[in-house]
């Protein structure tokens, strides 16, 4: 195992410093063990609403990985003089490890998306790798998580799945809430949020070109596709970021 090594602190977030490879090895042994591992993947937005949330702070402290999710974290880490060795994205280690579970034989659980986007990525990833072994696919109705009867069936299925992997795309922090609170109920070995993935794999969005991705522009990507939804997070909320880093330097 490689989380041992010593952590990155970005703005009070401890950071686990590894390689992708390093990641998959991590959840390979997860996996074997049946350990009902969680990995949380912070990005700038991520940073930003720990600051002020204590339960979210809560989560991130007792995940078993957290990966660095954004090239601006990237920036940081070198800025505060503790380099990170690179970026694993939800978006990149989704299709990834579809790839390797269906090498492996790992069962797959998506959960969430827009309404279609779940099942119509599945499908794209069911033509890409004919052996994917994807047991079920279930995106809940709005403000699921305040029903007690739908959050058991939901629990119910996944749990009757056997899944290993369960990937949850709700977007933060309801992702990593709703995790975080039945994982020990469904019991699978590894549970991920993983954002915006379902929709970028089943093509209802279009994911920014690899360039942009490198050059840390995808946020700008993004908002050029959803302007009204998204022009207060990345515009107004998300430029906390950076003083909180100064400040991280400047007056620890």
């Amino acid at each position: 195992m490689f989380m041992k090594r010593t952590p990155v602190n970005i703005c009070g977030i401890e950071i686990n410093n590894i390689t992708f490879e390093e990641l998959l090895i991590n959840i390979h042994s997860f996996i074997l063990k049946g350990r009902q591992a969680y990995v949380v993947t912070p990005n700038v937005d991520h940073i930003v609403c720990l600051q002020k949330n204590p339960q979210f702070r809560d989560i991130y402290r007792n995940a078993d990985l957290v990966i660095a999710d954004g090239v601006p974290l990237l920036w940081a880490a070198r800025f505060l003089g503790t380099p990170l060795k690179g970026k694993i994205s939800g978006s990149d280690l989704f299709p990834r490890l579809c790839e390797i579970a269906a090498a492996k034989g790992y069962r797959l659980f998506f959960l969430g998306g827009s309404e279609g986007s779940a099942s119509r990525s599945a499908e794209v990833l069911k033509m890409k790798h004919p052996k994917i072994n994807i047991v079920g696919v279930y995106s809940p109705p709005f403000d699921f998580e305040s029903s007690p009867s739908e959050n058991q069936k939901i629990v119910e299925m996944i749990k009757e799945s056997k899944a290993d992997i369960l990937f949850v795309g709700l977007g933060a922090p309801k992702q990593e809430k709703w995790i975080f609170e039945h994982k020990g109920e469904y019991k699978v070995p590894l549970s991920i949020g993983i954002g915006a993935s379902f929709e970028f794999a089943s093509g209802k969005i279009k994911r920014a070109p690899l360039w942009m991705q490198k050059a840390g522009l995808e946020w700008f990507w993004r908002l050029s596709l959803e302007p009204k939804r998204l022009w207060k997070r990345y515009l107004i909320t998300d430029m906390s970021f950076f003083w909180l880093v100064i400040r991280q330097r400047f007056f620890r």
